[in-house]
């Protein structure tokens, strides 16, 4: 008799899938698992678009969960007591509604190369901020919110932690520091570890790349710490209904939940009885001040704005890293040359520049108008952008298009005056 087949997708590496294949075969032999790996934000458009049929989604970024509940694809599942507490570190750990619970903990933070850092003489970045921080100019490798899940989560973050403004304020000035911006999560970690970049915001489980050498990459977690949990759930469509409550039961169970504390797997759990019968801790870890602390992340607005913050920040900051490097540092060499020589027309050019390379192409108000971007969508590479969507990518990228030239126009002017005051006036890297 042929075992009865639950097919996941999920955004999981190999060794995680297989270790967890191999336990769950054990205990239900009449069970047969099929993963398929994709991307998440492939994974999404598949599922939402009627593509891929499968009877699990299993994967790290929770506001790809939020946009599959709004289309109706999720199912409600039953609640599974793992004595997880409700919230950690300000971030809750299962969605409210029951369509997708927690399993793990993800704890995002900065991957680096300590040889890389310290021949360089460079600081271990402490906060979220300090990746926009001069020093880092050339040793920031990051990957696209539009290409990653996890990406997308960090970009969220900062816009409801910080606020619109000044977070693509802080997302434009990481850009100006950027050495790449890599296809896939993986390839930050894996960038770090080859030295290609120093430093990369990454997720803990993804900071060791397998195949590079022992010790060639660190993670540290900033002190604005975010632990964000990553989900399972059961699609409305399942073939396998029963099949997919058991695996959800394994994976919440504590031998499920032991699991992922093996080095093969690197995760989190969200059962503090692992940790208790691991001598790891006398409790869960991690009740301690985070980024959500005072107000907890808001995973539906992340999904109705999903793709228009990626639109935003492939826009102003993937497309454009040459020219954000360019002209960032140009702001910051003027900024160096004012602090030696007072000039009150050149401080307000820098100012205007600046005010111009931080500012988002549509405002906080605009974008919290989340009806109008509920129905744009991640377009398949090859495929016709819906005429609506290919106007406002128009008039962002246009937006965008006229800061940059405000910037630009506004550095040439500053540059020019301190050169009419003497050449020596104008740093060395300025001069013609």
């Amino acid at each position: 008799m042929a075992a009865e087949k639950v097919r996941v997708l999920t955004s999981f590496p190999p060794q995680v899938l297989e270790l967890f294949q191999t336990a769950f075969s054990t205990r239900n032999p009449e069970i047969s698992l099929e993963f398929v790996q994709r991307k998440t934000t492939t994974a999404i458009a598949d599922i939402a678009g009627g593509r891929h049929r499968a009877d699990i989604f299993w994967a790290s970024a929770p506001d790809a969960f939020e946009i599959l509940k709004r289309a109706g694809r999720l199912a409600v599942l039953k609640p599974r007591s793992t004595g997880a507490p409700d919230l950690i570190a300000g971030y809750p750990v299962n969605d409210p509604d029951l369509t997708y619970l927690g399993f793990a903990l993800s704890g995002y933070g900065f991957v680096y190369n300590p040889n890389y850092i310290e021949q360089r003489e460079l600081p271990v970045p402490k906060r979220w901020g300090d990746l926009a921080a001069p020093i880092y100019a050339g040793h920031i490798g990051i990957s696209s919110p539009s290409r990653s899940g996890t990406m997308h989560l960090m970009v969220e973050a900062i816009l409801q932690v910080y606020g619109w403004d000044r977070g693509w304020g802080m997302w434009s000035e990481v850009g100006g520091n950027l050495a790449t911006v890599t296809a896939r999560s993986f390839g930050v970690a894996a960038g770090v570890a080859r030295g290609r970049f120093g430093i990369g915001p990454s997720i803990d489980f993804l900071a060791n790349p397998e195949g590079m050498p022992k010790g060639s990459t660190r993670f540290a977690l900033p002190e604005e710490t975010l632990f964000v949990p990553a989900s399972i759930a059961i699609l409305t469509d399942a073939a396998n209904r029963s099949g997919a409550e058991r695996f959800v039961d394994f994976v919440l169970s504590p031998e499920g939940q032991a699991l992922l504390l093996d080095p093969a797997v690197a995760r989190l759990p969200i059962s503090p009885v692992v940790y208790r019968a691991d001598g790891t801790s006398d409790g869960n870890p991690f009740q301690q001040n985070g980024l959500f602390t005072k107000s907890l992340f808001d995973a539906s607005l992340s999904a109705a704005r999903y793709e228009l913050v990626n639109i935003i920040f492939d826009e102003m900051v993937t497309f454009r890293r040459s020219e954000l490097v360019r002209l960032w540092r140009s702001v910051r060499l003027l900024e160096a040359a004012l602090a030696e020589r007072s000039d009150a027309e050149v401080a307000r050019l820098v100012s205007d520049a600046r005010d111009a390379l931080t500012r988002p192409p549509l405002n906080g108000a605009e974008a919290m108008e989340l009806e109008r971007w509920r129905d744009l969508v991640r377009v398949p590479r090859g495929l016709p952008t819906p005429e609506p969507q290919a106007r406002l990518e128009e008039d962002i990228k246009a937006r965008i298009d006229d800061n940059m030239q405000r910037a630009a126009r506004a550095l040439t002017a500053a540059s020019a005056r301190l050169d009419n005051a003497g050449r020596d006036a104008r740093p060395e890297a300025l001069r013609p």
